[in-house]
């Protein structure tokens, strides 16, 4: 028994209710093959139960944005993998993505950016992969996190610089607000 307890744990905490005035639910049987099967596949992760608690939290973070529970945690292992190659925290990407496309990986902006992040499509071609499509979300969410990351290390880690860099408006800092108060509202890691 005590060799499983991650799965009991799991099981615990995906039968939380998401806000503790909420009465507890039935866990989700479905969510719950699909987080142990996300786990087992932690390409990402150091850790089987550091995989275990983000995937279970960030699950229930992102359910309001994105219901469909297969969507969501696909979605959140791709988050965590490209943020953790670009060497950025996901709960930042998460945040950016909220705010840059409201999770709306079909998104496209009065300016022309397209996808989850917002790349402009002019990148493609700046790289020689013209054909590629910022609607496909590895490839947004690859170009988009190597870009927030490319501005990080312009800006010496300054992240508030970074992020007006990346939403090319340098010396206005309304867009920076908007990033670090969804952070602060629902991407916030405790432990981070």
């Amino acid at each position: 028994m005590t060799r499983h307890w991650p799965i009991y744990l799991l099981a615990l905490l995906v039968s939380l209710p998401v806000h503790a005035d909420e009465p507890p639910q039935a866990p989700d049987e479905n969510l719950r093959l699909l987080l142990q099967q996300a786990i087992a596949d932690n390409d990402s992760f150091k850790d089987k139960f550091d995989a275990e608690v983000w995937l279970v939290d960030m699950s229930q973070r992102l359910a309001p944005l994105v219901p469909e529970p297969e969507k969501r945690v696909k979605l959140l292992k791709q988050v965590h993998y490209e943020a953790t190659r670009a060497h950025l925290r996901p709960e930042l990407v998460l945040a950016v993505i909220e705010v840059e496309s409201r999770f709306d990986r079909f998104a496209i902006s009065s300016a022309g950016a397209l996808g989850l992040m917002q790349v402009m499509p002019f990148w493609l071609k700046e790289i020689g992969r013209p054909k590629d499509n910022l609607f496909d979300i590895h490839t947004n969410l690859r170009m988009g996190c190597t870009i927030l990351r490319y501005y990080m290390d312009k800006e010496k880690n300054d992240l508030t610089a970074a992020l007006a860099r990346y939403n090319g408006s340098l010396y206005s800092y309304k867009y920076t607000n908007r990033i670090f108060r969804v952070l602060d509202k629902r991407w916030r890691c405790i432990d981070c």
